[in-house]
């Protein structure tokens, strides 16, 4: 019985809690470092596990038949999805799963709500009511606009923008809707009724949030969508006076906010710019010129740049989602690795937004165990490509247009791009002369010191590895 009382004691279970958000940051500190990204995962999940057992300490928590049910059909369908995912489909599953947390958010501030009504207590008082309102409104926005978020980035909604007739004022229609709602009932109104209107609302605000943003955009969206399900996360812990869910909803809000100003810095474009309707929705011909014309590129073999790389002083590898799809990153490894043996100088340029997700690129080449030190951020590696032979564009496509530089008409101008034009040769590999994310044609194709190689991207490595063993 002391045992009992011991282990519901509020301390107690508070303590557990701090424990909990001291291995979240602990953990969130370790991902810092790609060799200490595993472990910092595996602290953070043990800080999780502390806090679901201090959860189900607390006496008020009932019906575990209920929840035992819950973390069964939760892990049988997480568990074989995380790890069946191809890297490719990784950014897919990261905007479903931060959906799935805003998702959950908004449901148990309707659950929370409704209670309260139900044990005749009437609205809870604003210092837990408003938090509860705040969570139904960010939550349900981040699970919608992540459901669409995905839905672009599985190609099962078209990546470019989608824009209504008078977008901007029906999104901030259905904003006023919620929040004229929330005050409605925040000044003494008791509504399941008007609860359920903000859920739609703001369910309705989140898809159609999302859908003028271009494909182009996505690592940014789902940057911020992270940091809304944070921030909701940590509205709903301030409402169910839950010291965990505070700090760790803070902690995913904190560092998303910071990750998708970085990322917007990093496009030279402001967030509202992004959100109001980001590139994605030019279409120009492939090889197309202003007037129609068609350009002439100069395409080259397997030897042709087996001998190009092997003979150079410095190489410079350009990844971008293309990479991601052909899951060339191990061949890749495996080609520079055989230049270092030839005494080949060979780093990677990451441009921040190269790929579907914050850190992509970072993420593809890790698993390959990539050298963290030949990783360069596109601001050091960009004064290198002067000085270098061969600048070899696997897969990337916008974040290497020099349009971003020239073009004031274009879409991307003022991005800052990876400078690879600026190599003495750059070897380009691509399936086809299709456009990018951002549906603009790349001038950087059809420069005099460009050659593109075109296949698939791990089969032409490999191809070029074969060249250049038998050198």
């Amino acid at each position: 019985m002391y045992t009992a009382t011991f282990l519901q004691d509020p301390d107690f279970i508070r303590v557990l809690y701090i424990v909990a958000f001291s291995l979240f940051i602990y953990g969130l500190h370790e991902l810092n470092h790609p060799r200490t990204a595993r472990r910092g995962n595996r602290i953070a999940a043990v800080g999780m596990a502390f806090a679901i057992v201090g959860t189900l300490l607390i006496e008020e928590v009932g019906d575990y038949g209920l929840i035992v049910l819950g973390v069964a059909i939760g892990t049988a369908v997480g568990v074989p999805a995380a790890r069946s995912v191809k890297m490719t489909a990784m950014p897919q599953m990261v905007a479903l799963f931060n959906g799935v947390g805003g998702g959950a958010v908004a449901l148990i501030s309707f659950v929370e709500y409704r209670h309260q009504l139900e044990i005749g207590t009437g609205n809870p008082p604003l210092d837990q009511l408003i938090p509860i309102l705040f969570a139904a409104i960010i939550g349900s926005v981040s699970f919608w606009g992540s459901n669409i978020a995905f839905g672009k980035l599985q190609e099962i909604l078209p990546g470019r923008p989608i824009q209504l007739p008078g977008q901007q004022f029906i999104n901030v229609g259905l904003l006023a809707v919620a929040v004229g709602c929330s005050v409605v009932i925040a000044s003494g109104t008791e509504s399941q009724g008007l609860f359920v209107v903000i859920l739609v609302a703001a369910a309705l605000l989140g898809n159609m949030f999302v859908l003028p943003i271009g494909g182009a955009d996505m690592p940014v969206v789902i940057s911020l969508l992270n940091a809304f399900t944070g921030l909701s996360a940590a509205a709903a812990g301030i409402a169910l006076d839950n010291v965990a869910l505070i700090v760790g909803g803070m902690l995913v809000g904190a560092s998303g906010s910071i990750l998708t100003r970085q990322m917007a810095q990093a496009m030279n474009r402001s967030i509202a710019n992004i959100f109001a309707g980001g590139f994605g929705g030019v279409s120009v011909a492939p090889g197309g010129g202003a007037d129609g014309e068609q350009k002439p590129v100069r395409s080259t073999d397997a030897a042709d740049v087996a001998i190009q790389l092997a003979y150079a002083s410095k190489v410079v590898v350009a990844p971008g989602y293309g990479m991601a799809v052909a899951q060339a990153q191990h061949t890749v490894r495996e080609l520079a690795d055989e230049l270092e043996k030839r005494g080949v100088r060979v780093d990677y340029a990451i441009h921040p937004v190269a790929g579907r997700m914050p850190g992509h690129m970072n993420v593809l080449l890790a698993e390959a165990d990539v050298p963290y030190d030949h990783l360069k951020e596109m601001d050091e590696i960009n004064p290198e490509f002067p000085q270098t032979d061969v600048a070899l564009v696997i897969g990337a496509n916008d974040v290497t247009n020099p349009a971003a530089r020239e073009e004031q008409g274009s879409p991307i101008y003022g991005m800052p791009i990876l400078d690879v034009d600026k190599a003495a040769q750059v070897i380009v590999l691509k399936r086809s002369m299709n456009t990018g994310f951002a549906g603009i044609d790349n001038p950087l194709f059809y420069l005099d010191n460009t050659a593109l190689l075109f296949g698939d991207a791990k089969q032409s490595v490999a191809d070029v590895l074969a060249q250049v063993k038998e050198l």
